[in-house]
């Protein structure tokens, strides 16, 4: 049975997210474990979705980005209304079963029920899709990030919007 738990910050929980970042980003995409673990933690709010007992996929938010500093990767300076969604990864064993949309929607409804006017992530370009499909729409140019080239994408949650359904005021929803 598939369970979810929601925790903020650098807790004992974390490490079960660490498992599944490790094995998707560091082991199987090579991933240097300085760029994965960015000492960013302790200002998100994590995901993790367990298989019984077994963390299987997991993702966070940073509801605290770097407000009138650069991204490094884009140059982008963020402000207080905006959340960035990263690190959404599911183990091997446990893809093509939604795990990642469920982890999504949950993250997405935690950006909007805190208050979040635009919800950006960093998706690799063979994900994009995946994220369109949720309702974000790319802007900017094409860049890489730990070695892997990653285009930023965002939505403009509204109340009652769940990704691109109908009438959720996103621009690239239908």
């Amino acid at each position: 049975m598939i369970t979810m738990k929601f925790f903020f910050g650098e807790t004992d929980d974390l490490a079960d997210a660490y498992k599944i970042r490790q094995e998707v980003f560091v082991d199987e995409q090579n991933v240097s474990e300085a760029e994965e673990y960015d000492g960013t933690d302790g200002a998100c709010v994590h995901i993790v979705a367990y298989d019984d007992d077994t963390p299987v996929s997991t993702g966070r938010i940073m509801i605290s980005p770097p407000v009138g500093k650069p991204d490094p990767y884009t140059g982008e300076v963020y402000t207080h209304d905006d959340y960035i969604i990263g690190r959404v990864a599911t183990l091997k064993s446990h893809r093509g079963q939604g795990l990642a949309a469920v982890i999504m929607d949950a993250l997405i409804d935690s950006c909007r029920n805190m208050g979040g006017k635009r919800v950006i992530l960093h998706a690799q370009l063979t994900a994009r899709s995946f994220y369109e499909k949720l309702g974000f729409m790319p802007y900017g140019e094409e860049f890489e990030e730990a070695g892997i080239r990653h285009i930023s994408m965002e939505m403009f949650p509204t109340a009652g919007c769940k990704g691109c359904k109908k009438d959720c005021g996103n621009a690239g929803c239908s």
